[in-house]
């Protein structure tokens, strides 16, 4: 009990004080238990990573719940999971329903949607750079881009990724490195297939719950199935929120544009827009609490259900190809959604144009945190919007 405690609470101060995004997740996850309190060594640490860059869902938070899970069992998991999480859930709960009321000025919310703009394309440049790093691959991003553009309906985007991992299976076989794990969480092959079916009952279950018109129920469906997809991080959740949510009739993409903003200014993971998502859909703290859940639950379910299987498919190169064309097709994914919604709901002057430029310069070149840059395009949103 003593251990569990000392993870919540280890996790709790990491989700108050963890800005910066994913990658900076993980360096302060880094110090925290390789470097500080030795939990795990640097071998164990690089496959926790490895495991969550298998699976969709936000990869920061899918460690942190490995750290945890290691340090003190499934139960670390989840309080890890709780506490690194509760923070920003809290506020971004807050900030949606107080927004409806008049809280938030109008200037200022444009402010956001303008540096969310900004935020997007400094995402997408350094994504390329990782995800779609030589001609194949770029073809991959450019491909779904075009697709999702032409063909802007929600069930495209599911296929286009689909599509981009077949494309990488066949093209890219022999061309991605492998490597030989051994990170072991001693679940089971048995008990790895059961939660696995699981995760496939409560997808169908809660599909079968939304067909019924309700609206709680279509928000759980929704962000669960979004929470099943994601790849490539948190950055990648807002073009499938996009897509999934606005289309559902549950969130405006004005709205889901600001709680994404407002995001890059809370530490901890960026998956708690869901929390913005559930509170503005139900305008309520249990539609928040019922938002997170959903998008967070696929994480649970897959890192126990593949966990078992993790050696296998982190050593097998045709799975691996397969992955490397998927987040290529993210990257397209990603600047599909920066040319519409985000391009044409925020920018409509050219003061918008100057403050987005020059948001994207502070984000990557001068490097500043996220959270200073969308508080000064909140200022600069008040003060132009008058």
């Amino acid at each position: 009990m003593a251990k569990l405690l000392e993870v919540f609470l280890v996790f709790l101060r990491l989700g108050c004080t963890s800005f910066g995004g994913p990658v900076a997740h993980l360096a302060y996850f880094h110090r925290e238990f390789v470097a500080r309190r030795r939990w795990l060594d640097d071998a164990a640490f690089g496959e926790c990573v490895a495991l969550t860059q298998l699976l969709p869902g936000p990869g920061s938070s899918q460690t942190g719940m490995l750290v945890g899970w290691l340090a003190a069992g499934p139960l670390g998991a989840l309080a890890a999971w709780i506490a690194f999480t509760l923070p920003s859930a809290a506020a971004m709960t807050a900030i949606a329903l107080l927004a409806p009321h008049g809280s938030l000025h109008a200037g200022a919310q444009h402010g956001l949607l303008v540096v969310a703009a900004a935020v997007v394309a400094s995402a997408i440049v350094t994504m390329r750079t990782t995800l779609a790093p030589d001609t194949a691959r770029l073809a991959f991003a450019l491909a779904v881009f075009a697709l999702v553009l032409a063909l802007p309906l929600p069930i495209v985007t599911p296929l286009a990724i689909a599509a981009a991992a077949a494309c990488g299976a066949l093209l890219l076989y022999g061309r991605i490195p492998t490597n030989a794990p051994t990170l072991d969480l001693r679940v089971s092959r048995r008990a790895g297939t059961i939660v696995f079916a699981l995760f496939l009952a409560a997808f169908v279950a809660l599909a079968a719950w939304a067909a019924h018109g309700a609206r709680d129920a279509a928000l759980a469906q929704t962000l669960f199935r979004v929470g099943s997809l994601v790849f490539g991080g948190g950055h990648v959740v807002l073009p499938l929120l996009q897509t999934q949510v606005a289309s559902a009739g549950l969130v405006d993409q004005r709205a889901i544009l600001s709680g994404y903003a407002a995001a890059q200014a809370m530490p901890g993971p960026l998956f708690t827009i869901a929390s913005y998502v559930g509170a503005r859909a139900l305008g309520s703290v249990q539609g928040a609490l019922l938002g997170t859940l959903a998008i967070f639950a696929p994480s649970f379910f897959l890192l126990v259900g593949v966990a078992p299987f993790y050696r296998t498919l982190a050593s097998n190169e045709r799975f691996r190809a397969a992955l490397a064309g998927a987040n290529a097709g993210v990257v397209g994914l990603l600047a599909a959604a920066l040319v519409t919604p985000i391009l044409a709901t925020a920018i409509h002057s050219f003061a918008d144009v100057v403050v987005a430029i020059a948001a994207f310069f502070a984000l990557h070149v001068a490097k500043l945190p996220a959270w200073s840059v969308v508080i000064l395009g909140a200022l600069a949103g008040f003060v132009l919007g008058g």
